[in-house]
């Protein structure tokens, strides 16, 4: 056999082991993406009804920096974190933020949940998925839950329990998208 013709043989499986070393580099960085419903993953689709039975999506508010709330009228810690809801909402509502009440309450119960906004003085928007589809797409195990979803659609936050006044991880994430969300205005 000629030399060049071993330099051909032995080139071949070289190059199919450098193939293969790079079909295994491009597999662990897909592996390593962010899991969807977690933070720095684009925000999953999402549609719920709104108190009145229209049909309200995510897609509509691209754009928005959305503060995404999971909650239930039977949640006790729901109930602590109303007031730092509704302050946020307040506050923030001019600068782009929208904030979205998820009810998680039973079907039929359209009554009592806009009781229970009008109890605590709730004026933000409020959604009713009495399938509970908000924690499988998001990937949450409890109320409440909340996600912070950047102008861009991207998760900047999310929360598992009460929103807390003063939550420095939640300020610093909502400063930013809202630095994003005026930037695209």
């Amino acid at each position: 056999m000629s030399p060049d013709a071993l330099r051909g043989s032995r080139r071949t499986p070289v190059r199919a082991r450098l193939g293969v070393v790079l079909l295994m580099v491009v597999a662990l960085v897909s592996c390593e993406a962010v899991p969807a419903g977690e933070v720095g993953a684009p925000a999953p689709a999402y549609q719920a009804a709104t108190m009145d039975g229209a049909v309200a999506s995510l897609d509509s508010l691209r754009g928005r920096t959305v503060l995404l709330n999971v909650w239930a009228t039977w949640c006790h810690p729901c109930r602590e974190e109303l007031p730092v809801l509704q302050q946020l909402h307040e506050t923030y509502e001019a600068r782009g933020l929208t904030i979205v009440g998820v009810s998680i309450d039973a079907v039929g119960a359209g009554a009592a949940i806009e009781e229970f906004a009008r109890e605590y003085g709730v004026t933000y928007t409020l959604w009713h998925d009495p399938d509970n589809q908000v924690s499988t797409v998001f990937q949450g195990i409890g109320v409440p839950l909340s996600v912070l979803i950047g102008p861009d659609g991207i998760l900047r936050w999310k929360h598992l329990g009460p929103v807390r006044e003063n939550d420095p991880q939640l300020e610093a994430a909502l400063a930013a998208a809202l630095r994003d969300t005026e930037s695209e205005t």
